[in-house]
């Protein structure tokens, strides 16, 4: 299956897996999340499988071939952010060893979703919870979350399987696994 594919929690994310699946939450936003899984493998190839250290590399040349690329949305806003995400993961990685570490140091998912949003582009309180949800990380229960925010959103509800878990199993750093409560 090609990574970020479907929409399931990924047990052991790597680089490649956070910025894909960031990268699906921000080309989502405003539109029908269908026309993303249509363009989906289309992305893969423009981004060259978002391989985060050749993506933060990117510059105006990779820019105009991905707006070029034939089978995906060519926003020039979405794209950009998407070679900014790849090169703050990159970054990330350098200072705490991990993009893991790095959500884990955070501390409460409120905390986490505000660092997400200043750091990277075009992620919002649903991309955040997409995001997390979808790399492992805890993150409320969503029905207690999507009262947080407006609208009604079925389509992200379909997809994080609402109410399909009480708990959520994450892997922590040191390779040993906890159950814990999903917050």
């Amino acid at each position: 299956m090609a990574i970020g594919s479907d929409h399931k929690r990924i047990a052991q994310p790597k680089p490649a897996d956070y910025l894909a699946v960031m990268t699906r939450a921000v080309f989502q936003a405003g539109l029908s999340w269908a026309a993303i899984d249509a363009q989906w493998e289309a992305l893969l190839a423009a981004f060259e499988r978002f391989d985060p250290r050749r993506v933060a590399r990117y510059d105006t040349r990779d820019l105009a071939r991905i707006m070029a690329h034939p089978g995906i949305l060519h926003s020039e806003r979405k794209i950009e952010a998407t070679i900014h995400n790849a090169q703050t993961i990159v970054a990330l990685e350098r200072e705490h060893g991990s993009i893991r570490a790095y959500l884990g140091s955070l501390g409460s998912y409120e905390a986490t979703v505000t660092a997400l949003k200043q750091r990277f582009r075009y992620v919002g309180d649903i991309s955040a919870y997409y995001f997390l949800y979808r790399v492992g990380e805890r993150v409320p229960p969503f029905a207690r979350w999507i009262q947080t925010v407006k609208g009604t959103h079925p389509r992200i509800k379909e997809m994080v399987g609402a109410g399909a878990r009480p708990t959520l199993t994450r892997t922590r750093p040191e390779g040993r696994s906890k159950k814990t409560k999903a917050r």
